[in-house]
């Protein structure tokens, strides 16, 4: 099992910045991606972004809706991870989730469906006003 803890959300204007960070502890050597979920109330949980283990590669994969303006980054030797998250719109808000795969083994490409994460932080809101 592997513990995750978000912080760093909050309220920000459109167009501003947030940098939201994930510690993770626990079985962590097991871990095969990492990603970030969101979810905006009244909706389905959604993967904004995902990466795999430097050692793996390092690939990322992000949704449609946040390239070019979120960024995925991982510090392995601490394991934290990271979303910096530029360009804010009021459709990103919600609230943000860390999550952590550590079953079926590594994949090049880190995946973005919430059925392929095991492990799951409490999450951290992140309202975009506009």
């Amino acid at each position: 099992v592997v513990q995750l803890v978000e912080s760093g959300g909050g309220a920000v204007q459109a167009g501003g910045s947030l940098r939201l960070s994930c510690a993770a502890s626990g079985n962590t050597r097991n871990t095969y991606s990492m990603a970030w979920f969101r979810q905006a109330p009244g909706k389905e949980r959604e993967g904004v972004a995902a990466i795999v283990p430097q050692y793996a590669g390092g690939n990322t994969n992000y949704d449609d809706s946040v390239k070019g303006r979120f960024t995925i980054s991982q510090d392995n030797a601490k394991n934290m991870l990271f979303l910096q998250m530029n360009s804010l719109k009021p459709e990103d808000t919600g609230v943000y989730y860390c999550a952590a795969r550590t079953f079926g083994g590594l994949t090049t490409f880190p995946l973005l469906a919430r059925s392929a994460y095991d492990n799951w932080g409490q999450g951290t809101q992140v309202t975009v006003s506009s």
